[in-house]
């Protein structure tokens, strides 16, 4: 007897819909094709042994089972859940009639629980826009499918359940979305207002916060960088209920996602070691998985010591950096993660990090000191748009009782500014902040007038720019021009946005 189920896989972070043909013959055998990998070539003992101790009964005939499409590779556990149903229902153990509406995923243990597997949201996606009905899926899983809405979402915690439910037994009721309890978010605890003067570092931030800009931070060792940087999530606005959806996507499909949390409803801040390889950092492997700029998309990448990292891993970002996802080929087959993040960076000036300290003499040679700066290569260096300086904070202003301002207060502002953005580029795909507009919207809407291209060329002849940093400058003063609700960027904008390009190639060569 023949019988079909529907199973799903993840490619990139979308989802393809996986056909398995379950057909029991007499003879004694067992053939599993499809591309299947170890993980799921394992799954006959897996089954057989989950379906012996729940008192069903493993057919002792040839069992041949087809996974099509046939090209793609498939992986994981996902599919033993509903490689047992087939079983089953080609030998007459439970009612087939609703298979053809199910999309099934869970892996089994040997007692028949069913297991959590990564991957869900996606595949809940794609059985909804096919049409299927319903989804049975782990229970632990259940309300992270429940976030796509308009289709029903079982949750089932052993085989028993399924089959009971397939069989019109003790059908099992649909899951609907919980959302978490945010009362104890993780950033709570993490404020703006901690931070003791640093006027002109908040002010950085806010632009960068405002404009979705790449930032980096150079100054001495306790100057305050890793504390401003862990603060900046804090300032961000809010996702939207689409950028909610693509970064649970992404963690989903790492694995990543918090039993019953279903959506990500904060920003990512991911802050990965300086040991991190270039593969674990922009994805991929023998099947690709997303890295840790992926796991930023929508929130904050924050690369703490920056020329500590491998020059290897540091140079595989420019494309993803300039085009806000990365590719990753394999012979057979490629995938696409995306990956716009705002990239946070921190550095010393030297090797000891005293160089140019007020108080503290640097012990560096002036070849040390240019081989530690010249890690961060120039085209990299390019596609930062705001480059501070930090200074350490002076005891008047650590020792001082006074109020400076919350993260919700500034995070109002950015907001607005924000919201000015979303306004002008509403025609623009994929476009929702000065930082990612392209060379026709920056011809557009970053006009500037006669003085301040004369600033703006001054300033380029003598720091050495490069075309893409005067495009960063102009995307820049477009912010701070929106942060003075102006439609015209001002001479004053253009001249703060070249301040911070002070840390670029030439001027380090000079030090």
């Amino acid at each position: 007897m023949l019988v079909k189920t529907y199973s799903g896989t993840v490619l990139g972070i979308d989802s393809t819909l996986i056909t398995i043909e379950v057909n029991i013959q007499a003879g004694i055998n067992f053939f599993l094709v499809g591309l299947p990998d170890n993980a799921v070539k394992e799954s006959q003992q897996r089954i057989k042994a989950a379906l012996s101790n729940n008192k069903y009964q493993y057919p002792g005939k040839e069992i041949t089972i087809n996974m099509a499409p046939a090209d793609i590779r498939k992986e994981g556990s996902m599919h033993d859940l509903p490689i047992a149903i087939g079983i089953l229902g080609a030998s007459n153990q439970v009612k087939t009639s609703q298979l053809a509406d199910h999309l099934i995923i869970g892996e089994l243990s040997l007692d028949g629980t069913i297991k959590p597997v990564k991957g869900i949201l996606p595949i809940a996606i794609s059985a909804k826009k096919m049409g299927f009905k319903g989804i049975i899926v782990p229970q632990e899983n259940a309300n992270e499918a429940a976030i796509v809405g308009d289709i029903a979402v079982y949750g089932a915690q052993n085989i028993t359940e399924v089959v009971d439910h397939l069989s019109d037994i003790k059908p099992i009721l649909p899951s609907t979305y919980q959302k978490p309890t945010l009362s104890t978010m993780e950033f709570d605890s993490i404020d703006f207002r901690d931070v003791k003067g640093q006027l002109n570092i908040k002010r950085a931030f806010e632009i960068a916060a405002a404009g979705g800009h790449n930032i980096i931070l150079i100054g001495p060792p306790g100057s305050g960088k890793s504390m401003l940087a862990k603060r900046l999530p804090t300032i961000l606005p809010e996702m939207t209920k689409d950028e909610a959806l693509e970064t649970t996507k992404i963690h989903s499909v790492a694995g990543r996602i918090k039993l019953e949390q279903g959506l990500v409803q904060q920003r990512p801040f991911r802050k990965p070691h300086h040991t991190i390889s270039d593969v674990a950092l922009v994805g991929g492997g023998g099947y690709p998985q997303p890295g840790e700029i992926s796991l930023a998309h929508n929130g904050v990448l924050f690369l703490d010591e920056l020329p500590e990292y491998k020059r290897t891993v540091l140079e595989v970002m420019r494309q993803p950096l300039e085009d806000r996802n990365v590719t990753i080929s394999r012979a057979r087959f490629s995938v696409d993660y995306p990956a716009s993040f705002m990239l946070v960076a921190a550095m010393n000036p030297c090797p000891c990090g005293y160089f140019n300290h007020p108080e503290k003499a640097c012990v560096c040679s002036p070849i040390s000191v240019q081989r530690y700066l010249n890690k961060i290569s120039g085209p990299l260096l390019d596609r930062i748009d705001i480059h501070v300086e930090v200074t350490p904070v002076n005891f008047d202003d650590l020792s001082k009782h006074e109020a400076s301002e919350s993260s919700k207060t500034v995070r109002k502002r950015v907001e607005h500014v924000r919201d000015i953005q979303q306004k002008r580029y509403t025609n623009a795909h994929g476009v929702y902040a000065n930082a990612q507009i392209t060379p026709q919207l920056i011809e557009k809407h970053c006009a500037i007038g006669e003085d301040a291209k004369i600033m703006l060329k001054n300033a380029m002849d003598r720091l050495g720019l490069s075309a893409r940093a005067y495009d960063r400058i102009l995307k820049v003063a477009r912010t701070i021009a929106d942060m003075d609700n102006q439609e015209q960027i001002a001479l004053n904008h253009i001249a703060e946005a070249i301040q911070f390009r002070s840390l670029d190639r030439q001027q380090w060569s000079n030090t």
